[in-house]
Parts: structure tokens; sequence; C-alpha cells
């Protein structure tokens, strides 16, 4: 066991969902958030999430890693980019679906999701495109940092257990999503693992990076909008005797 890879892991599963924890509820606390507040957000998650990349991949490098243990390798590209397409295809109907029944739940939206989704969720075509930009980067950075590093490390240090790479992956991922609450804990360890169980099946970490940034730009498109359009629905009903 590398003591710098056991630092990395304790960052990831307690440092990591406090700091993430504390700087969403002062957002949650703020009655509306500025065009600045959501840029300068992107800005900070955009810089740490490289910076982050890069110390994994430093200290990865250092200990003797190759790219095929952190799953930085695609074996078979045709069937890697058709599970792509799946999967990315599945997870876009689930979260059409998840709009879709939220609005015949218009209720719901007091939840802390929707209501995070409406502070933190691009406004604009500026906000649209650093949006975006954040995705790219979310998308490769997190799946390199869980589901190449920390599945690895966990598989390595339990005797090449691969359901002990699985889970610990997807257990370090949800804590990083704690801020969501408890749904969201929920729905990003079942994401985690998937996400770790492709990366086994396929060697590599593309199929869940390309899934990672549709889930992630999909929703951060459509659910600002759809949100607002429930809220006003809402508010424009009269009021029932």
């Amino acid at each position: 066991m590398h003591w710098d890879f056991a630092i990395i892991l304790i960052f990831l599963g307690a440092l990591v969902p406090w700091v993430s924890r504390r700087r969403i509820r002062h957002l949650m606390e703020l009655p509306s958030t500025s065009k600045m507040d959501r840029l300068s957000l992107y800005a900070s998650t955009f810089a740490f999430q490289w910076l982050a990349g890069c110390v994994v991949l430093w200290r990865s490098i250092a200990r003797g890693l190759t790219a095929p243990q952190l799953g930085l390798v695609a074996s078979n590209p045709g069937f890697t980019a058709g599970l792509a397409i799946v999967l990315s295809s599945l997870i876009l109907l689930n979260q059409l679906f998840s709009l879709r029944r939220l609005a015949a739940h218009p209720e719901d939206l007091t939840g802390l999701l929707p209501q995070l989704a409406l502070k933190i969720f691009p406004q604009d075509r500026v906000e649209r495109l650093v949006f975006a930009a954040l995705v790219v980067t979310v998308a490769l950075c997190e799946e390199f940092i869980y589901r190449g590093f920390a599945q690895r490390v966990f598989q390595d240090w339990s005797g090449e257990n691969v359901a002990a790479g699985v889970i610990g992956s997807a257990v370090c991922f949800a804590l990083a999503h704690l801020y969501q609450g408890r749904r969201g804990l929920a729905s990003t360890f079942a994401a985690g693992l998937i996400f770790s169980v492709v990366r086994v099946w396929t060697g590599s970490i593309l199929v869940p990076a390309i899934a990672h940034f549709v889930a992630d730009l999909s929703v951060g498109f459509l659910a600002p909008g759809r949100l607002r359009s429930i809220l006003a629905a809402g508010q424009s009903s009269p009021a029932q005797p």
C-alpha cells in the first residue's frame, strides 16, 4: 500500500465531500445566484478538476501504473463506440423521463436537487458555453480519477479482486456527490457501479467518460428551462377550492 495513494483516497473520500457540501450549502442559502456566482463556480471547479487529475496522474506514473492499468486505452474501438452510443442513449432517455415525471409532480420542485439545478445550471448562451467546457473537464477528470485510478488501486489492494475495485470506486464517486443529498447519493452510487462495471468490461474509461459527459450536459442544458416552465405553470394555475 503506497502512502501517497492512501492520502489521495482519503482526500477523495473525506475532504472533497466536506468541501463540496459546504460550498453548495452556501449557494443554497442565497436567495438566488447571479451570473458571476455561477461562472465563478464553473471556473473554480474547472481548475480543481484539472489540478486533481494532474496530481493523480503524476503519482500514478511515479508508482509505475501503466496506461492499460488506468483504463487509458481502447482495445476494440468499434465495440467501444457502439457501447458508448447505447449507454449514452439510455442515460439521455432517463434524464428526459425524470424531467417529464417532475412535470407531473411539481410538488417535488421543493426538493434539494431541483432547487440546486435552478441555482447552478447555466441560464444563457455564455454560461452554457462555459458549462459545456466544464462538463468535458468533469467527464475526463472524474472518470480518470475514479474509474481509472481509484478502481485500479482498490483492486490492487484487495489482491486483484475486481468486485472490490468496482465497489470502492463507486463509493468514492458517490461520496464526492454527497452535497446532492440522499437521493443524489443513491443515484450517483448506482451510476458509479454501472460506469465501473463498463470500465472492467471494456478495459477503458472511454465509455464511462462519454456517458458521463452526456449525463451532465443533458441535465445542465435541459433542466433549467424545464424547471422554470413548471414553476411558471404552477404559479399561473388558479387556486383550487
